[in-house]
């Protein structure tokens, strides 16, 4: 499919990729994410069946695999 990216020519191919939420105060990483990935400007896309299960996952009381620093900007 081509990319939606007004001007872009490229093209979308599936990936998986490592997607961020900032949620509660919190920043929440998931890996292994599948996705939609221009390979010329790299803009993703999303199934709505994926974001469902994102939600889902952020519903659940687990406690996180790992942990990583989060760096502020300044």
């Amino acid at each position: 499919m081509k990319c939606s990216i007004k001007g872009c020519p490229g093209h979308y191919e599936r990936r998986l990729i490592v997607h961020t939420v900032r949620r509660d105060h919190k920043v929440l990483v998931f890996e292994d994410v599948p996705a939609e990935v221009c390979d010329v400007c790299s803009d993703k896309l999303l199934a709505p069946e994926t974001i469902r299960h994102l939600e889902a996952l952020m519903k659940q009381d687990t406690r996180p695999r790992s942990h990583a620093p989060v760096f502020a900007y300044a």
